[in-house]
């Protein structure tokens, strides 16, 4: 057995990676920041259906707490082989003139140096040259990265801008240490991230733009994740998925 650690788990694409992940095997640390609840419905849902899970607090932005969480896995006694960045934040729909540079830091500081300081750790206890027995870590980036958002969430397409970059260049410092590094851009989902943002139908308002003309479910995003961490994706690294139903 071995752990995968998936952060921002206790809700949308998070919570169905989480239960993905476990359906394969996987024990699952199911990180989140302030809803025990949310993470403790996920995690009764993992054993109830036969599975391995446990919840760890953090918010990945505070460097402190991520090196607390990391330590409370090294106590499980199972190795690290998969982590799953997921954790993310976004603030309400504006236009650059609105933006704050206190809004703008909180973003990165969440979806940019969370991400590093989660990689970071990671590779500590990944790396072949640190004893470990290898893994993978997928980012979940956005189709923003590549849209920009105008008019919406640049400041959020941005930071995700900087998480295709960590990805390719993570990938390439640590393939010769049996870690592979992949992303996952998911354009219209179903999930509770568009409410922070002020409209919580957002997807329905716009899937009609989509050449698929229909939004995406968690699942379609978790199965995706799930498969880049797999031994069949073995020789795939510094790779990008888009889950955007063709835009």
């Amino acid at each position: 057995m071995a752990i995968a650690l998936v952060t921002g788990a206790s809700r949308g694409i998070g919570k169905a990676t989480a239960l993905q992940l476990a359906g394969e095997g996987y024990t699952v640390a199911v990180n989140y920041h302030r809803n025990i609840k949310a993470a403790t419905d996920v995690i009764r849902t993992i054993v109830d259906a036969g599975g391995k899970a446990f919840a760890v607090r953090a918010d990945i932005s505070d460097e402190a707490q991520v090196l607390a969480m990391f330590e409370s896995l090294d106590r499980e006694g199972e190795p690290l082989t998969a982590l799953v960045n997921n954790a993310g934040i976004l603030f309400e729909q504006s236009t650059i003139e609105n933006l704050s540079a206190e809004r703008i830091n909180r973003v990165l500081a969440t979806n940019v140096t969370g991400y590093f300081l989660c990689c970071r750790e990671a590779v500590k206890r990944m790396s072949h040259k640190h004893g470990g027995q290898g893994g993978a870590i997928v980012n979940v980036s956005s189709a923003a990265s590549r849209l920009g958002a105008p008019g919406e969430y640049v400041d959020y397409a941005a930071s995700k801008g900087a998480v295709d970059s960590l990805t390719t260049g993570l990938a390439l410092e640590v393939a010769a240490q049996g870690i592979r590094v992949n992303c996952v851009r998911p354009g219209l989902i179903y999930t509770d991230i568009h409410a922070s943002g002020g409209e919580p139908g957002r997807v329905d308002r716009v899937k009609s733009l989509l050449p698929m003309q229909r939004g995406g479910q968690p699942e379609e995003v978790a199965q995706a994740i799930a498969w880049l961490l797999s031994d069949k994706a073995s020789y795939v690294t510094g790779s990008f998925l888009e889950l955007a139903g063709g835009k």
